[in-house]
C-alpha cells in the first residue's frame, strides 16, 4: 500500500477527498448530528460511530457488522483492532499533530497533517487494509475538527 493523502473538498462540510498515488479511492463524509462519517470503497459502504466521549470509534459495513475499533481515540496512546490485529499508535510530540504507528514500541508508519490551513493529511500505514487506514484518517480528522471547533469557542 502507498501513501494515502486526504484533502478536503470545500469549505462547509468538511468533506475529504483521499487517494492513493493520486488515485480517488474515497470521500470521507462527516456526520453532524454525532461524530463520525461515511465513505465507500469498492463499491462497500462503511459507516464510523464515535461513543458519546469521542474516544472510542466503531467502523462499521453495510450490514452494521463491526469491522475495526479505535480505543483511547485523541490519547497520547491509542489503539486500533482490525482483521484479528492491534495496531498501536502514539503522538509523536505534544506540540505537533504527527501520529506514529508502532511495531514493538519502534515507529513504522505515520499520520500526519501537513497543512494547517488546508487541512491536508498524508498517512503512510503499512500492512493495514485500506478501509481501515480510513477510517483512521477520518478518525483524525473528526478530532482535529472538534479540537478546532472548541478552541475557536
Amino acid at each position: 500500500m502507498r501513501m494515502l493523502t486526504a484533502e478536503r473538498i470545500g469549505i462547509w462540510r468538511g468533506r475529504y477527498q483521499l487517494s492513493t498515488d493520486g488515485r480517488p479511492v474515497a470521500v470521507w463524509d462527516p456526520t453532524w448530528w454525532r461524530t463520525g462519517g461515511t465513505f465507500q470503497v469498492d463499491g462497500r459502504d462503511y459507516e464510523v460511530r464515535a461513543n458519546g466521549w469521542g474516544t472510542k470509534y466503531r467502523m462499521l459495513d453495510a450490514m452494521g457488522s463491526e469491522v475495526a475499533l479505535i480505543e483511547r481515540a485523541g490519547r497520547k496512546r491509542w489503539s486500533v483492532q482490525a482483521d484479528g490485529r492491534v495496531y498501536e499508535f502514539q503522538r509523536a510530540s505534544i506540540w505537533g499533530n504527527r501520529q506514529e504507528l508502532l511495531a514493538d514500541g519502534v515507529p513504522v508508519g505515520s499520520l500526519r497533517r501537513t497543512s494547517a490551513w488546508s487541512g491536508a493529511i498524508e498517512a503512510d500505514l503499512p500492512g493495514m487494509p485500506l478501509p481501515v487506514q480510513i477510517c483512521v484518517v477520518g478518525v483524525q480528522i473528526a478530532i482535529w475538527q472538534a479540537q478546532q471547533a472548541a478552541a475557536s469557542s
